[in-house]
């Protein structure tokens, strides 16, 4: 009966059939995750260049900016996927965690296909703290420009995930439910979609935020990690579970990942509105 509730919904859903694949050599093959995510990457340095020639920083500083947050994330999202989802298996097969490549049953180059935001997350800002002491620049200053350009790109990434017909949704009758073919024919929600969506938004807002208000030296940065990972930990219940581990959990691993960025994020939030108030800013004499 539920099989054939399922397909009775198909006429009213989005049908998906995308295997992810640009070109396949063979040895190789190109996937519109990795072309999404690259550029998504430009694009977002496209919009931080701006903001650094208004503000006269020079174009090396983005340069050797650009080099430490495309490394930092991906082997931060890297690691973060070995060690909070799949640590059992990549426990034992630990060169497959730094090398995009597949040793067992047969060698084969498949790309970084593990990868979470969280670890990313972490990894650029380790590789902001490390940057910012060699550069001679502000910490929060960076992580306020940073915060509104990397929403467009964490938005290109989901789109990459569409295309993989990953991240997933729960059954569902809503008009707009896809059919992910590539899986099953069962109508769902398009959490990546969701995602995107979200993140798109974000970037938006921020941008505007930051336009209209003096809020800076950190506040932007407390409001990104805010909403990001509040937006993250909503969507989450609009995705099936990623690891088999999470089935028994009442929150997930993307939503208990969130939680300490959302309230680090309220604390830096409110610790710069404290800082900014006219009670710390010295009376004349």
């Amino acid at each position: 009966m539920a099989a054939l509730s399922n397909l009775a919904l198909l006429p009213l859903a989005i049908n998906w059939n995308h295997d992810g694949g640009i070109l396949d050599l063979g040895f190789y093959e190109l996937r519109w995750y990795s072309l999404l995510f690259a550029f998504g990457f430009i694009l977002s340095f496209f919009f931080l260049g701006k903001l650094f020639r208004k503000e006269l920083v020079p174009m090396e500083k983005l340069d050797v900016l650009v080099v430490n947050v495309v490394v930092a994330t991906v082997l931060g999202a890297r690691l973060g996927h070995c060690i909070f989802y799949e640590f059992d298996y990549y426990s034992q097969h630990p060169l497959e965690i730094l090398f995009p490549v597949r040793f067992s049953p047969y060698f084969e180059i498949i790309g970084f296909r593990g990868l979470a935001s969280h670890g990313g997350a972490i990894g650029i800002f380790i590789a902001i703290l490390i940057y910012c002491q060699n550069q001679q620049m502000k910490v929060f200053w960076v992580l306020d420009k940073l915060s509104l350009v990397i929403p467009l790109a964490c938005a290109f990434i989901r789109l990459g995930n569409l295309f993989n017909s990953e991240m997933i949704g729960p059954p569902t009758s809503v008009p707009w439910a896809f059919v992910f073919q590539q899986i099953d024919n069962i109508p769902r929600h398009p959490g990546q979609v969701y995602e995107a969506i979200a993140y798109f938004s974000i970037f938006v807002f921020l941008n505007l935020f930051s336009k209209k208000s003096n809020r800076e030296n950190g506040f932007i940065f407390g409001l990104f990690l805010v909403l990001m990972f509040l937006a993250r930990f909503i969507l989450e219940f609009f995705k099936i579970d990623q690891v088999s581990f999470e089935s028994g959990m009442m929150l997930n691993m993307g939503q208990l990942l969130s939680l300490p960025f959302i309230i680090a994020g309220i604390l830096l939030m409110a610790w710069k509105s404290k800082m900014d108030s006219p009670a710390h800013f010295p009376t004349p004499e």
